[in-house]
């Protein structure tokens, strides 16, 4: 059988030290040494840029080094990325450009590499405006959930390539049911059915944090003679689009029922979460804030909050949302949210010109109101719940 598989490695930059250090070493590490150790196996991945400037800050240089060396014998190949991990679809084409060179840059001065043909959209969130930005920057190609490919699952056969009829990428889909179980011991049934191509992506943290595999179905797996493995460039180059597809605006958590609704991003923006809204509109003056004062001496560290603030967790921490099925847990943190709460209000707090006075305290009132509203919401209804 083929395995095409995607890793995604990311950590948010307001994230402690203890939770990098759990992530680095229950789960990159565990990856780097099974992928070194087995030479003829190859992913896809993609490394968020605030994850390598946090792994070098703490000193993961061993991390840093596997990775590098990875990428030198072909085992892993790099996507682009937004470097602190927004949801692309939900700011500014501007914003988001910024976001995707910034990571570029990262990329070259970890691993001294030019633009990846590939992309990956964080949490997979696609429309229309971001893949036209996407082929504009120079992309070819990108990885997303087959609900995308359709508005619904199991309709789209993932083991071909698409080209999307509106920018002109080259698409590839997850499979979801599959991508959602522990990869591993579900592709182990698969090894024996020569014909089969199975695509998944997950977040890499599966292996080891968030699923404790003490039989080391992973290792076990990249043993087996029987498994063939290709990057996604390689599979495209050999698999070109036969078909051309109107791509539907949605995330890998899409729900058919969602997209009816017109929630593609309901994990992060959803209409009827009243927090949510409130935490846009402080994202969305802090974004304008931070814009109108360019030459501000303060500038690079007022852009620094803004983009850790606009960062999928601090959205979807504040969801509401069942993942215990998923290896996960309620999606509700009090703590999670402020911090990236906190980093908004800190982009507009950290610009020095006196003119930005008006928004600064416009900020302050929407963070206590936003406040208020997590702690009484978490007393009130999730605690003890």
């Amino acid at each position: 059988m083929l395995w095409i598989n995607f890793l995604h490695f990311y950590q948010p930059a307001t994230a402690d030290r203890e939770t990098i250090e759990a992530a680095a070493n229950q789960s990159y590490s565990r990856i780097i040494k099974a992928l070194l150790k087995n030479p003829r196996i190859k992913f896809t991945a993609n490394i968020n840029g605030c994850l390598l400037e946090k792994l070098d800050e703490y000193g993961h240089q061993a991390v840093l080094v596997g990775f590098k060396k990875l990428v030198e014998r072909g085992q892993i190949e790099l996507t682009g990325t937004a470097a602190y991990h927004p949801i692309l679809p939900l700011i500014s084409s501007t914003e988001a450009e910024a976001q995707i060179k910034l990571q570029e840059k990262l990329l070259k001065k970890f691993f001294k590499i030019s633009r990846p043909h590939g992309f990956f959209l964080p949490e997979m969130a696609y429309d229309a405006k971001t893949g036209r930005l996407l082929k504009r920057l120079g992309y070819r190609w990108i990885i997303l959930d087959e609900i995308s490919g359709s508005g619904a699952l199991n309709l789209l056969n993932c083991g071909q390539t698409y080209l999307d009829a509106q920018s002109g990428l080259k698409v590839i889909f997850r499979q979801r049911a599959l991508s959602q179980s522990y990869v591993p011991k579900a592709i182990t049934t698969l090894t024996n059915q020569p014909n089969i191509t199975a695509a998944t992506a997950t977040d890499a943290e599966l292996y080891g944090l968030r699923y404790n595999d003490l039989s080391g179905s992973l290792e076990k797996l990249l043993s087996e003679p029987g498994l063939e493995t290709k990057t996604i460039s390689e599979f495209i180059k050999n698999n070109q689009p036969k078909k051309s597809i109107n791509l539907t605006a949605s995330s890998w958590e899409s729900t058919a029922a969602e997209l009816k609704q017109k929630l593609p991003f309901a994990l992060w923006h959803n209409k009827k979460n009243p927090l949510q809204k409130k935490i846009w509109r402080l994202a969305a003056l802090a974004i304008k804030t931070v814009a109108d004062y360019p030459d501000d001496y303060q500038h690079l560290w007022a852009e620094r909050h803004l983009r850790q603030g606009l960062a999928s967790c601090t959205f979807w921490w504040a969801s509401g949302h069942d993942f215990k099925n998923l290896f996960g847990a309620l999606s509700w943190s009090p703590d999670e949210i402020e911090r990236g709460v906190n980093e908004l209000v800190r982009a507009v707090r950290s610009l020095d010109n006196p003119r930005s006075r008006r928004e600064k305290i416009k900020a302050e009132q929407l963070v206590w109101e936003i406040k208020k509203f997590i702690w009484s919401k978490h007393w009130q209804y999730y605690w003890k719940k």
